[in-house]
């Protein structure tokens, strides 16, 4: 017979306070008190015969018993939320939800999806697209990706890649260099100091990590941050500001990997080299219960295989 389970709640409560290794940060995360969460972690220590934590001057410590049942305990809650997520959806087996940037999904994935679709008809795919900015660097990686996997079997994030506990592989890595449509520049290359005829469009997606624009990293990156430009608009999204580019609307510092479309459709140039690897990249994250399931290894491998062509 199985050992009976200790509350659903005390068992949260623990996984909460030793992921964030705080009382207080718990309490917020599960929108109770912090006497709630001691009172909680009381309860399974009294049930369990064993000291979980470790109080000290300035926080707390997880006892040897703590950290190995952590991983597992951590685990399991990612399997209730995926039972529970098929049992909201209803989901047949041949379904998967992915959830990404809206930039990646209309620049990057939606001008490939049909390829999937057709290779692999008997499968349904779901994309959402968040309108939230991933953060997922410094510290926040896991939060964040537990967040993006709330609702979704496969998540697509702009990040550093460091996702502990989670299945994290590059996709596609970026670089910023300047985009124009070819009817305002006419022929030839140009060089930085031509910019300052032409309207810059920035990108806000530069300023998602380290608080510089794309601009402000080319311009380094080129030698030429004393250049006095005329700035123009600015655009919360990739998608927006590769779209005003293409229009006319001016030139931006943006990522070509994003740009497909537009350059092959020769309604953006490259009009320099110099070309600024960026220090983050969107990154495939799921968890390796999900990547057991049929529809998800075959979406997983057909997306590695398109980014790597």
């Amino acid at each position: 017979m199985a050992d009976r389970l200790p509350p659903l709640n005390a068992l949260r409560a623990f996984e909460t306070v030793a992921r964030l290794l705080s009382v207080k940060k718990a309490a917020e995360e599960l929108n109770v008190t912090p006497a709630a969460v001691s009172h909680q972690i009381k309860l399974l220590e009294d049930l369990t015969g064993r000291s979980l934590l470790i109080r000290k001057p300035r926080g707390i410590a997880l006892t040897d018993a703590a950290r190995a049942a952590l991983p597992h305990l951590a685990s399991g809650f990612d399997q209730l939320a995926l039972a529970v997520r098929e049992l909201r959806e209803g989901r047949a087996a041949s379904t998967l939800t992915v959830s990404v940037a809206p930039s990646f999904a209309a620049c990057w994935l939606m001008p490939r999806l049909h390829r999937f679709l057709t290779a692999e008809p008997d499968i349904d795919v779901r994309v959402t697209a968040r309108t939230r900015q991933s953060t997922a660097v410094g510290g926040q990686s896991r939060r964040e990706a537990e967040a993006w996997l709330a609702d979704a079997d496969v998540a697509v994030l702009l990040s550093d890649g460091d996702f502990p506990g989670y299945h994290a592989e590059k996709l596609v890595p970026l670089t910023v260099t300047p985009l124009v449509n070819p009817g305002i520049i006419g022929r030839g290359r140009l060089t930085p100091a031509d910019l300052k005829a032409l309207t810059l469009i920035h990108d806000d997606m530069g300023r998602l990590f380290d608080g510089r624009d794309f601009w402000t990293l080319w311009l380094e990156a080129a030698g030429a941050t004393r250049l006095k430009l005329r700035h123009g608009a600015q655009l919360s999204h990739t998608v927006l500001a590769l779209e005003a580019a293409a229009e006319g609307v001016g030139i931006v510092a943006s990522c070509p990997e994003l740009a497909k479309p537009q350059l092959d459709a020769k309604r953006l140039v490259a009009p320099f080299d110099l070309r600024v690897d960026l220090p983050y990249a969107y990154h495939l994250i799921a968890t390796e219960r999900s990547l057991e399931r049929a529809p998800v290894k075959a979406f997983t491998a057909w997306l590695i295989a398109q980014a790597k062509a």
